[in-house]
Parts: C-alpha cells; structure tokens; sequence
C-alpha cells in the first residue's frame, strides 16, 4: 500500500549474472519483450559474477520472464519512496531512519524527472517500522542557503 508521501514496499529482483557477453542484454530484451518497465535498477561486479539489482512495474510477470531465462535471482522487499530532487532529500530519508534505530543495509536512487521527485530505494533492517517512520510528515530541512539570511536582507531589516 503506497502511503500519501510516496513510500511503499515492493519486490525488488536480484539477478546474478555470469561474466559472458550478452547476459545483461537477454534480460533487458525480455523485460522490453514483457512489456515491463525498470522503475530503478543498481548493478555490481563481484570477481565470480555481476548482481543487477531491479525493481519493476510488475513483479509476476518479471518473475516468469526470468525464470524462463534460466538466471539465478533472488527476490527480497525493500522500501522505494519519493524524494524531492534536491539537495538534503537523502539525508533526511537517512537521518530519520537512523534516529529510530533502523538501518539501512544498501540504498539506491532513480535520477529525477522534469516533475522534480526522484525515488529511493532502501532495503532496511526493520521493514514495518521504516514505512511508519516514513510515513509521519516532517518539516522540509533548511539548507544553509535559506536558514542564513542575505546580507541584502538584513539591508533592508535595518531601514
């Protein structure tokens, strides 16, 4: 269930790729095939293989494309949430779920659209309670920029 910020939980397929050409490419192929869209993906090399990590419109039918690709994947439930593209937004994701004690084991993000959000993706130690503390509104962060005021500003205070 995606909450009124944005936060929700969704399966997130890690696929372990063999080092031969063409791998990553039959995959791609098949999602495109499928008709199923990559919301965020991560990829990583390890000296045996590579580990593409995906989440996707539609878990079913990216689970039956993999299995009939015959990849190894594992399927695990990380938190994806909209975030402002800006300055501070990842901080303050992190910052609130480390002050109630949940940790995050790996994260990732989406670049940001010309609508200005972009989406993160957290796969934390206590899944419950990250979407409560997610879900509860904060106030935005004050950047540097906007807690000091301009000297300009303090001009026209002193008139």
């Amino acid at each position: 269930m995606k909450s009124e910020d944005g936060t929700t939980t969704q399966t997130q397929f890690s696929v372990f790729l063999g080092n031969k050409p063409q791998v990553l490419t039959q995959i791609c192929d098949r999602l495109a095939d499928e008709k199923i869209n990559i919301i965020a993906m991560s990829m990583m090399d390890a000296s045996e293989h590579g580990v593409l990590r995906i989440v996707v419109t539609d878990a079913d039918r990216t689970r039956n494309a993999l299995n009939n690709l015959n990849v190894a994947t594992a399927e695990t439930t990380v938190l994806l949430t909209t975030l402002p593209n800006r300055p501070g937004a990842l901080a303050d994701i992190v910052g609130r779920l480390a002050s109630n004690h949940i940790g995050v084991n790996y994260a990732y993000c989406t670049t940001g659209t010309r609508s200005g959000k972009t989406q993160g993706i957290f796969r934390v130690s206590d899944l419950k309670k990250a979407e409560k503390v997610l879900a509860e509104r904060k106030p935005r962060r004050r950047t540097h920029a906007t807690a000091v005021r301009s000297p300009r500003a303090k001009a026209k205070r002193g008139r």
